[in-house]
């Protein structure tokens, strides 16, 4: 069935030659299969609202029956009957453009989650309230509950993904407009981060030397021009497209967009200013011109004040919890070997201003001056301690202080920092004085900010990044900030602290 629709598909181009339609349906009897497309729409959406259910199920539940073992004074079978709104809650999440839950970044998606939670819960408050029935029941267990569904359809939602984004039957196809640099580069990321939910079914492009380019990998192939867009719409139901061209002329662009944009629901264009990865840009209209507005959200008062509140409470809610690790971790460094139990570093901070970034020791008392000696005798990793200001397998590091920089225990005393005001909880990565030069232009962006104790390198594989990563992710830090992005940051740090992934 496939192999005919196929055929009949590309037969339907003249400019094709027998050979390459053979070549073609041949290459494409493999990829995303016409008759199964339906059921991976309906799989993928399935899958997503399955794990929603779930995590309103769960949270609510355990916030009632949590509650009810602390004290409280109700009936807990009483709370069934709300289960009965669940799919009041989807409908919310649909409007917040929640579903099908692919192609969203995680960010948008947790604010996403956060306000449509927020909304549900406030309706069935008020319900219980407007039926004179609100005293029945705990504010306490529906705060928990609202809490509890906020981490949980994180949680799940990420789950899935993660379990089934690798599978050919998860995700709706994608179209990709564009054979040239950034659409291999797109075709590339979708390929990478599964998860993500879109899966290249079909590259176009009317250039014909990019017909016979080699793809990476098994990435599909370009079957065509652009005039096939249409029939991929149509004739296999394909609603993604993503034009990837962000040098074509306006008038060509213009010209796509009243050609093909119509045909796809949803319909993708990549700017000529993609590379700044702007997470928070918006559109204006200039009578009929189209504007972007890029957020600059770090350089004004009112977000560094919403930032700093943000950072305040979460260290002071995370000190008192973790005082007494950090008494025992002090005592343990102090024990195991000879020096203080904290470190104290030179870093650059906001305005350039010089602080102390304070760790736990690591490394041996005398660490600074064993460096030079054993560069010396080892000069293969002089490369690497130029490149990286690290050494992955460092002989100056103590037991107990690879520990604790495997874990990234060792920049809990940085808590002090945050408190202080030299640092804030989340942030770019602090850097010492003779890395400024290596910042560039972004010297200016990373200076006007606070640095922080974790952040996107963190969480970007730290050490398994080159240096120019790292800068291009505190750059992306600064210009995309957001109370959603530092949320997410931080509940991606939990995770990197357990895989350890990139820690040395």
């Amino acid at each position: 069935m496939f192999r005919a629709a196929a055929c009949t598909l590309l037969t339907s181009v003249q400019a094709l030659s027998q050979d390459r339609v053979l070549a073609c349906a041949s290459t494409l009897d493999g990829l995303w299969p016409a008759q199964k497309w339906s059921g991976n729409r309906l799989t993928t959406h399935a899958s997503i609202l399955a794990a929603d259910l779930t995590a309103f199920w769960v949270a609510f539940i355990s916030a009632v029956w949590i509650r009810h073992a602390f004290g409280g004074q109700f009936i807990p079978s009483d709370y069934w009957r709300f289960l009965a709104l669940l799919p009041g809650f989807i409908i919310v999440f649909g409007a917040m453009g929640l579903y099908p839950g692919v192609g969203i970044h995680p960010v948008r998606e947790l604010r996403g989650i956060v306000y449509a939670n927020s909304i549900g819960y406030l309706m069935m408050m008020a319900g219980t309230f407007l039926s004179k029935t609100g005293t029945l029941y705990s504010r306490l267990a529906f705060a928990g509950a609202w809490a509890f569904s906020i981490v949980l359809v994180a949680l799940f939602r990420n789950l899935v993904r993660t379990v089934l984004g690798r599978q050919s039957w998860w995700g709706l196809p994608v179209v990709v407009l564009g054979a040239g640099t950034a659409g291999t580069r797109l075709v590339d990321m979708l390929r990478r981060q599964p998860s993500l939910g879109l899966k290249v079914a079909a590259i176009l492009d009317d250039d014909p030397v990019t017909h016979t380019l080699a793809r990476s990998g098994d990435a599909p192939p370009v079957i065509g021009g652009l005039s096939l867009a249409p029939l991929l719409a149509d004739q296999w139901g394909i609603d993604y497209a993503i034009v990837a061209m962000p040098r074509v002329e306006p008038a060509r662009l213009g010209e796509i967009l009243s050609r093909y944009a119509h045909r796809f629901s949803h319909f993708l264009v990549i700017p000529n200013i993609s590379s700044l990865g702007m997470l928070w840009v918006s559109t204006r209209d200039f009578g009929g011109i189209l504007g972007l507005e890029i957020s600059q959200n770090l350089l004004h008062t009112m977000p560094r004040v919403a930032k700093r509140v943000f950072d305040l409470s979460l260290v002071t809610i995370a000190g008192f919890v973790l005082l007494p690790l950090l008494a025992l971790l002090a005592i343990v460094v102090r024990l195991t070997s000879r020096g203080p139990a904290i470190y104290s570093q030179l870093r650059i901070g906001r305005g350039r201003r010089p602080f102390r970034a304070y760790k736990f020791r690591t490394m041996q008392w005398n660490a600074d001056e064993l460096l030079p000696e054993y560069l010396e005798c080892f000069p293969e990793k002089k490369l690497e301690w130029r490149a990286n200001r690290k050494l992955r397998d460092d002989p100056r590091l103590t037991p107990i202080g690879r520990l604790l920089r495997r874990t990234s225990l060792d920049e809990l005393p940085q808590l002090w920092n945050v408190l202080r005001g030299d640092m804030g909880l989340v942030g770019p990565r602090p850097i010492a004085e003779d890395e400024l030069a290596r910042y560039g232009q972004s010297m200016e962006l990373y200076s006007s900010v606070l640095p922080g104790i974790t952040g996107l390198w963190q969480v970007s594989g730290r050490n398994d990044t080159t240096y120019e990563e790292r800068v291009r992710l505190d750059e992306y830090y600064v210009r995309n900030w957001s109370i959603w992005l530092d949320l997410w940051i931080v509940g991606r740090t939990a995770r990197s602290v357990i895989s350890g992934q990139g820690a040395y």
